[in-house]
């Protein structure tokens, strides 16, 4: 929960530029700001990842849209902005889901030789990946997502909004699939 908030709406509207799990039309779409280092996104992404299954099988594909946006909180997750330009790097070469499962399975391991490993798992072409982490390519866009949650209000990771709303509920299934099934209404 996070009552500190300024704005209780996602000011940055989903779009085609987002990360997403489904399709934009969708009845509900749940945008998640994140931190790959840490643990309550992390345990956020799984519940997540839960109830997507669930809702998916009972209303269908096309029910939610999940949105990641990167929320790396540097001063306390020294690894979190390389973690998200890995995330973004892996993107390049089309596999950010893949990479951002690995980031969320292995935070406790996110310095560099670790990124490096998880590219090579991934199949990415390593020099590619190892350029554009030193050239921090991708440092913009992480911050353009950075700029919009705060934007909206956002000061830590996890926040979640559904259908462009604030979500203060509790971090369980029950309450937040509640919530996600009460939006589509």
């Amino acid at each position: 929960m996070n009552d500190d908030r300024s704005h209780s709406s996602l000011l940055v509207p989903p779009s085609t530029q987002d990360w997403m799990q489904g399709v934009l039309s969708a009845k509900v779409v749940l945008v998640m700001y994140g931190d790959y280092q840490d643990s309550k996104s992390a345990d956020v992404y799984k519940l997540i990842k839960a109830i997507k299954r669930e809702l998916s099988a009972f209303f269908g594909e096309d029910y939610l849209c999940f949105i990641f946006r990167h929320f790396p909180q540097a001063q306390t997750h020294p690894h979190a902005q390389r973690a998200a330009q890995a995330a973004q790097a892996a993107a390049a070469q089309g596999q950010f889901w893949l990479m951002h499962d690995t980031l969320f399975a292995h935070q406790q391991k996110l310095e560099n030789g670790y990124l490096v490993e998880y590219a090579n798992d991934l199949g990415l072409d390593i020099p590619q990946f190892l350029k554009e982490l030193a050239k921090q390519v991708h440092f913009d866009r992480i911050n353009e997502y950075i700029e919009g949650g705060i934007q909206s209000g956002v000061t830590t990771a996890p926040a979640l909004f559904i259908n462009g709303n604030w979500y203060v509920g509790h971090w369980n299934m029950t309450e937040l699939m509640a919530a996600i099934i009460a939006a589509s209404y």
